[in-house]
């Protein structure tokens, strides 16, 4: 009997399939705010009007919400910009009076921002091992400096709420590609849950529930819901035992 479940075992986990299944998975890696960055790569006032996946209003939140980041938690920010002086544009106001301090690498050719020696040298010096990134266009942008990051070895979070491109085609493409090569792919909400870790930290639900309102309104009215139900809501009939 006990020779038959081994020719069994055997059997089940020569299949493809089951053999996949039993490959440890990744290790969980986790955002550490003390040695974590953001960087706004080519979020760019021209090239804002080239995405196609995600809807006008939204994005301008997002991006912002992007660069605000690291105001909320207090780590560094490198900002960087492809031929600002050419059709690509500035980068939005909202965005450089927020960091009015923080390097911002003007790019002149370079397509992927890590081939610039400036930019590089910007980045190294933060000393920082987990980036946050994003940028127009997905696949261009925030694809290919996503990868370069990789290959020097860093933890990259590609802040997929904020990086936009001509179509969600273009977006699908650019996201298995930067997965495949070890890019962790997250929203807004994920990674400032991450980097918070425990509402009673700070920043912790004091910062965060403001933060949210303004960026993140559908969980922002999660809260004022509940203050509203605390300050002066009463149960109606048939509400109690729900």
């Amino acid at each position: 009997m006990k020779f038959s479940q081994n020719l069994m075992w055997a059997a089940v986990t020569a299949d493809p399939i089951v053999q996949a299944a039993l490959v440890p998975g990744p290790p969980f890696l986790r955002l550490d705010k003390y040695d974590s960055m953001v960087i706004v790569a080519d979020l760019q006032e021209g090239l804002y009007n080239t995405v196609r996946d995600y809807d006008p209003t939204v994005f301008r939140n997002n991006i912002i919400a992007h660069a605000s980041i690291a105001k909320l938690f207090s780590i560094p920010i490198v900002l960087t910009t492809s031929a600002q002086t050419g059709p690509n544009g500035p980068l939005p106001k909202e965005i450089t009076t927020m960091f009015p301090n923080a390097p911002l690498i003007k790019r002149n050719g370079e397509v992927d921002a890590w081939d610039n020696s400036d930019f590089r040298a910007a980045v190294v010096a933060q000393n920082k091992s987990q980036i946050i990134l994003a940028g127009i266009t997905t696949d261009v942008c925030t694809e290919f400096l996503a990868l370069s990051l990789r290959a020097e070895g860093y933890t990259v979070f590609a802040n997929t709420e904020a990086s936009g491109t001509f179509s969600q085609r273009l977006a699908d493409d650019a996201n298995r590609r930067m997965e495949s090569s070890g890019v962790i792919l997250q929203g807004l909400f994920a990674i400032v849950m991450d980097l918070m870790r425990d509402w009673r930290n700070t920043p912790g639900s004091l910062q965060l529930l403001p933060f949210l309102d303004q960026y993140l309104p559908v969980y922002g009215y999660v809260a004022r819901a509940h203050e509203a139900a605390v300050l002066n809501g009463t149960l109606s009939p048939g509400e109690l035992g729900l």
